[in-house]
């Protein structure tokens, strides 16, 4: 049985939909060493997200932040929580929605993702530090 937990540091990146699949499989536990079981990833963060979602056209990423900032506006009236800036609030309403993990199959060593999937870190603020995630690899 393999239990196997590490932390990810991602570099500081603008607000957007970013595909960091290949910094998570590089920074991972080693998946190699697992015939099947599962990979979670954890965001320690209030204000970014983690997400599964197109791959290969970058317009998707460009339409899900554009869709984003409409859905959940800046300076919306109604919020009481704005000491950190108005893209603050709606950064952690849009960590709501998308969420703050993954669980994602592992087979043979490597992660089965489909064709067309890829892992997203969602930031959600204009000018966000470095993000860290929590990997934890079970498995056999």
């Amino acid at each position: 049985m393999i239990w196997e937990q590490t932390f990810i540091e991602l570099a500081p990146l603008p607000r957007g939909f970013h595909l960091v699949t290949d910094q998570i499989i590089a920074r991972s536990p080693d998946l190699s060493t697992c015939e099947v079981g599962l990979l979670h990833l954890f965001i320690q963060h209030t204000s970014a997200s983690l997400a599964i979602n197109e791959n290969a056209d970058p317009d998707v990423r460009g339409d899900l932040e554009r869709h984003f900032n409409v859905m959940v506006p800046e300076n919306a009236p109604h919020y009481e929580h704005v000491m950190e800036g108005p893209d603050d609030m709606p950064a952690h309403i849009k960590n709501i929605l998308i969420g703050p993990s993954l669980t994602l199959p592992v087979n043979h060593g490597r992660l089965a993702l489909g064709t067309w999937q890829g892992i997203y870190l969602c930031e959600h603020r204009d000018r966000a530090g470095g993000r860290r995630l929590v990997a934890t690899l079970q498995g056999r």
